[in-house]
């Protein structure tokens, strides 16, 4: 048996290729779109991909099981559990299974058993996996969003992020009543999840890529439960705020993503276009870094520097109901395209090149900046009293310590609160590091609203400095 681990850690998302060596067939569980990896793991090793599956309708990004069934002939191997509301409406034009609690099903000499493990999902399952070559019991198994490491599936996406009223709580105690399932497993079994550290699946998962289902027994916070209210109330509590594309790519994962063969081209465009596309409306994304976009940038832009959260920001501040644009660097191009495409974000009509300022004047275009400030330079300006200060960061990071006299508005959110915010004094934002908040500062730009500070370092070096802040609620 071969099993290869695949891991983006932009999505903080695992996805698996279990190959039999015996019979030279493979299946990929969960793939992301990308499914070049896949593709070039199976040529490396003499494979076939002839299936792909997936643990549930995924929420944080665009699945690749239709890019593989059409580029490999892959069949889909999918939940028939949850219900109509949770059936696949592509499937017809594949060949396809569809997969039931207890179903089985090989590849080879592998054999796939099947666990509905609905709470993060209604149609969510698990699958054991026994080689059975050389074993009759299973050796481990692909949980999904059901069980991580150190943490379990969030129940309130279909709530929060798709507008599912009464979903979370019902979600809940499917989550307590799959666990005690769960909790019957063999201890030496191996766990392999669909996501790490940094995925707004859930709460507090483990930076570790794997497990053992007698570890996360002894050690995961949600396996000590015993109370299912009890359970229920600590599992609904303090999850992060659900990134806007969410309710999209459910949509898209249901209905069956555009199939890309291959990663997409984008067009160059030459500068003197940006300000006709800018006064037109179209989003235009600025992806150098904080520092460098504030000491100049094109009004109207939006700054999302390329970095590990560039997906996450782009899905929450990027329509997908109209074409957008960047300004990056040529040969970071493409792979920022491949990024976006992983959260459906297709409609990326072209790019333009950042050249340096006297080039950009010499296009005509107006430049326009904004002040960035220590948090001993904020201090000074918040006991003056001369300042309003906005916290971008998440609801439990705003409720675990804040700067005095902050008000919170989580940076996914803040182009809804635009007109609220006053004009007769300068605004100060700022977040752990100074990322979110730089990224809120041309937001805010963008609206209209001059008079923006941003604070570097953030609520870290404040309180690095020693500076006072107010405890939680």
């Amino acid at each position: 048996m071969l099993l290869r681990y695949f891991y983006n850690d932009k999505l903080a998302q695992a996805s698996y290729f279990v190959g039999c060596q015996a019979t030279g067939e493979a299946i990929v569980i969960d793939p992301a779109r990308d499914v070049e990896p896949y593709i070039c793991a199976a040529e490396e090793q003499g494979m076939r991909i002839v299936a792909a599956t997936e643990t549930h309708i995924h929420a944080d990004f665009v699945s690749g099981a239709r890019e593989l069934a059409e580029r490999t002939g892959a069949a889909l191997l999918l939940s028939d559990e949850g219900g109509a509301d949770w059936e696949y409406g592509y499937l017809d034009d594949y060949r396809h299974v569809l997969l039931k609690d207890g179903s089985t099903f090989y590849v080879g000499n592998l054999r796939f058993e099947v666990m509905h493990t609905p709470g993060h999902t209604p149609e969510h399952i698990s699958f054991s996996l026994t080689d059975t070559a050389g074993a009759d019991k299973p050796m481990g198994v692909f949980t999904g969003d059901f069980v991580f490491v150190s943490d379990v599936g969030r129940p309130d996406l279909l709530e929060k992020a798709a507008a599912q009223t009464g979903t979370a709580e019902i979600g809940a105690h499917q989550m307590y009543h799959s666990l005690e399932r769960f909790k019957q497993l063999p201890d030496y079994l191996q766990l392999w999840p669909g996501h790490g550290a940094g995925s707004a699946c859930g709460k507090a998962l483990g930076a570790v890529p794997s497990s053992t289902v007698g570890y996360e027994k002894l050690f995961n916070w949600a396996l000590q439960h015993d109370d299912e209210d009890a359970f229920v109330a600590a599992l609904l509590e303090g999850q992060p705020e659900p990134p806007r594309y969410f309710a999209m790519m459910k949509r898209l994962n249901k209905l069956g993503p555009k199939v890309l063969h291959g990663t997409p081209r984008v067009q160059h465009r030459p500068i003197q276009d940006l300000t006709r596309l800018l006064n037109r409306g179209a989003r235009v994304i600025d992806t150098r870094a904080p520092e460098a976009y504030a000491s100049a940038h094109v009004p109207g832009t939006i700054n999302i520097p390329y970095g590990s959260s560039f997906v996450n920001w782009a899905g929450w501040l990027i329509s997908y109901e109209q074409p957008f644009y960047l300004i990056a660097e040529r040969h970071l191009v493409e792979q920022m395209a491949k990024d976006l495409s992983q959260i459906g974000l297709d409609d990326l009509d072209g790019y333009f090149e950042p050249p340096n300022l006297g080039g950009w004047q010499e296009a005509g275009l107006s430049l326009q900046s904004y002040q960035m400030a220590t948090p001993r330079q904020v201090a000074q300006h918040i006991m003056a009293d001369d300042v309003y200060v906005i916290d971008v960061r998440n609801q439990a990071e705003w409720e675990e310590e804040r700067l005095p006299a902050a008000r919170h508005i989580m940076l996914g959110y803040l182009e809804e609160h635009v007109e609220e915010l006053p004009r007769d004094k300068p605004l100060v934002l700022h977040c752990r590091a100074g990322t979110r908040s730089a990224i809120g500062a041309s937001l805010l730009q963008a609206s209209g609203i001059t008079g923006i500070i941003n604070m570097v370092g953030g609520i870290r070096d404040w309180t690095a400095d020693g500076l006072p802040v107010d405890q939680g609620i």
